[in-house]
């Protein structure tokens, strides 16, 4: 009883082992095991896994497919098994057969889709690998001399590292990547990324039958559309043989996860990156306007770095110049000359450089020969347009390649790509040689007259930079010297000067000897008080002042040593005597005490007659138009004559009756100092400044006068009902 207990036990447990189905730590079935609902196949590194899904939006539809089982998320699909023929009654199995195929049942058990007939006997297991790729073998290993089929000969919309896009003319596979129709449809879309064989290869990225976008022919180095497609983290192959033509490329680093897609919306071609858990893009063609494919037409070439971008070859010209100025370049160029094909001296060769290959795949490829026998073998030839050479790898240019047609889809780069030599009647090579002799004189000429500029500019700048350090260095002692000055002297020292405005430096040194501070000043000056006085007067002379400082001794004289017949006038700050040639304010007052402020400003007033002259006589002189004669003989034509009217007109204004009439001394410096200052014309004068008349004349002249007035003074105020002090 308990013999036959434990056979039954057996059975069961060899039933169950037949009918096994994979867990998530499984990469591999064997036959007569399935895989169904929603259990998966895990890759032994956990990158990829193997299950069946289903995309939004699918009304049911179900697919076997491999996705990565390592980024969380929404699922990332790399290749799908029956992307034409899904699974639409479920639940959906996927197993081998007897026959050593992959096969997908529905939930009536008919095959929906099947793989092809391996090329090894004898399959017995499907192992999911770390590099996305399904393979079917005959020991389970996964090697590849016991692989019968791959997921990898049969790409979807996705080219992952180690896969191959190309063809394979012995085994009679084609592997295009074509874009899914839909985000919820994974069939073949309109979108397809192909290896075009003939002449050279190159990729074709297709709407339908339409060209979009190309790499451009291989050149034995680079594919010459993409010449930038050089990574640190990527290796890129192109194997160019009888048997078989195709790219693939491999990641330095494993841990990199990386993806080339066609996007069927955009009818882009895009490279994708896993950086910090999400996809980003590395790259995507076409990128600009210049990628787009034949964008200038026959023998017309685009370049990004001109506007408009297409431009046509060396002795070619737009085919249609109005279209051409329309920005419409599909028509492309025509030959300037057409050739001779002669074969001798009639015809020659332009070289075009940093060029895209213009499309090869019906160009003519001749391995063996030289540049030169290209040559000779193209002029021999009336059909052929061009050449250059066939590959370039290793820097040095070998074999030949001859276009008989129209050349297409060219391109001109920044960086160095390949020369193609464009045949042309030999009339217009002079042409152009001519022109670029001219272009090259032009250019050597630009670049002397830059030179000469940048030295003469590197010249003046260097002088200004000394001269500017000279002024700072002088301006900074000058700075010094007044502050050591203003610290040194107490206040009561520049309680007495004359007044002066200097041109540039805003503080001076003091004279060598300062007069001391007075109490008072008299009509009769302390002799030696005066020659003190006139001390100073030289001293700032020579200091670079704007008016310079009549010397004291002509003072003296022209005033009769201040006499009080010579007074002609009594103003704000005290009486007003004659004045004299050198524009300086000749008054006195009791207790006169000037600012700081006004040692800065320059009063100008007139000269006046050497006899004594009341202001009567000079404003009835000022009414005639005779004021010339209030001046001394003794002056000669020492002087400007707009200038002593202008300081007639301003004394005048400065012994107006009444005191709010009278300009602020602030307001005469802007007169005397500005030759384009509008002056008010002066009202009659009153020999008292006490004394008022009937009549307030203010604003009959309110209108004329100058903009420039300011309302600051530093005068000592004098015992007045005024708000602020006058003249």
């Amino acid at each position: 009883m308990r013999a036959r207990t434990l056979s039954l036990l057996l059975l069961l447990l060899a039933a169950a082992a037949s009918s096994f189905t994979p867990s998530t730590s499984t990469d591999t079935i064997y036959r007569n095991t399935s895989l169904t609902g929603n259990q998966t196949l895990v890759s032994a590194g956990g990158i990829y896994a193997l299950g069946f899904f289903s995309p939004a939006g699918a009304d049911g539809r179900t697919y076997p497919g491999i996705w990565y089982a390592s980024i969380p998320g929404p699922t990332t699909v790399v290749w799908v098994a029956n992307r034409r023929d899904p699974v639409v009654n479920s639940p959906a199995a996927l197993q081998l057969s007897d026959g050593g195929r992959l096969v997908i049942l529905d939930g009536n058990n008919d095959t929906v889709w099947s793989s092809a007939v391996p090329t090894v006997g004898n399959v017995t297991a499907a192992q999911l690998l770390d590099t996305g790729n399904l393979v079917l073998s005959a020991d389970g290993s996964g090697s590849w001399p016991s692989v019968a089929w791959q997921s990898f000969d049969y790409p979807t919309d996705t080219l992952l590292p180690g896969m191959k896009l190309g063809v394979d003319t012995r085994a009679g596979i084609t592997r295009n990547i074509t874009a899914w129709r839909s985000p919820s449809d994974p069939s073949p879309g309109d979108v397809t990324f192909k290896l075009v064989i003939g002449g050279l290869p190159q990729f074709f990225l297709l709407r339908g039958a339409t060209r979009v976008y190309t790499s451009g022919p291989w050149n034995g180095d680079i594919l010459t559309g993409v010449p930038y497609l050089k990574a640190h983290d990527f290796t890129f192959k192109l194997v160019y043989s009888p048997d078989e033509t195709y790219y693939s490329y491999f990641i330095r680093e494993p841990s990199l996860l990386s993806r080339l897609v066609v996007d069927g919306a955009a009818t882009q071609l895009k490279r994708f990156s896993l950086n910090n858990g999400a996809w980003s893009s590395f790259w995507y063609y076409p990128t600009d306007q210049c990628d787009y494919y034949a964008k200038c037409g026959p023998f017309g070439y685009c370049d990004t770095d001109r506007s408009p971008p297409c431009s046509c070859l060396p002795g070619f010209v737009p085919r249609s110049p109005d279209q051409w100025s329309q920005r419409e370049w599909s028509a492309g160029c025509v030959r300037r000359t057409n050739l001779s094909c002669d074969g001798g001296d009639g015809d020659g060769f332009w070289v075009v450089n940093r060029m895209k290959l213009p499309q090869a795949t019906d160009a003519t490829v001749y391995a063996g020969m030289t540049l030169d026998q290209c040559r000779q073998a193209c002029l021999g030839n009336c059909s052929c347009g061009a050449y250059a050479a066939a590959n370039n790898s290793g820097g040095i240019g070998v074999g030949c390649v001859i276009w008989t047609v129209d050349l297409l889809d060219m391109r001109q780069y920044p960086i160095v790509v390949q020369d193609v030599y464009i045949r042309l009647a030999q009339s217009d090579i002079d042409a152009l040689k001519a022109a670029a002799a001219d272009n090259h004189q032009r250019s050597h000429k630009s670049k002397l007259i830059i030179i000469i500029v940048a030295t003469i500019s590197g010249v003046l700048f260097l002088l200004a930079a000394v001269g500017c350090c000279c002024f700072w260095m002088k301006k900074a002692s000058r700075k010094g010297e007044g502050e050591d000055m203003a610290s040194s002297l107490p206040p009561s020292t520049a309680d007495f000067a004359l007044p002066y405005r200097v041109r540039s430096q805003p503080s001076l040194s003091p004279p060598p000897s300062r007069i001391r501070s007075q109490p008072s000043l008299s009509p009769v000056r302390d002799h030696k008080q005066l020659l003190d006085a006139s001390e100073e007067t030289r001293y700032y002379s020579d200091k670079d002042v704007d008016l310079p400082l009549f010397e004291l001794e002509v003072t003296l004289a022209a005033t009769d040593n201040f006499a009080e017949h010579k007074r002609i006038g009594a103003g704000g700050f005290g009486p007003v005597y004659g004045l004299c040639q050198a524009n300086i304010l000749i008054g006195k007052r009791k207790q006169l005490k000037y600012s700081s402020h006004v040692t800065r400003s320059v009063i100008d007033l007139t000269a006046l007659h050497g006899e004594a002259v009341d202001v009567p006589t000079a404003w009835m002189l000022w009414r005639e138009g005779r004021s010339m004669e209030l001046l001394d003989e003794a002056l000669g034509a020492s002087f400007h004559h707009s200038r002593v009217l202008r300081c007639i007109q301003v004394a005048l204004l400065c012994v107006e009756a009444q005191p709010r009439n009278r300009p602020l001394m602030s307001s005469v410096v802007t007169m005397l100092a500005s030759d384009n200052a509008v002056l008010p014309e002066p009202n009659e004068p009153g020999v008292n400044p006490g004394m008022s008349t009937s009549s307030d004349t203010e604003s009959s002249r309110t209108q004329n006068a100058t903009a420039n007035y300011v309302t600051v003074t530093r005068l000592e105020a004098r015992s007045t009902s005024t708000g602020h002090s006058s003249l």
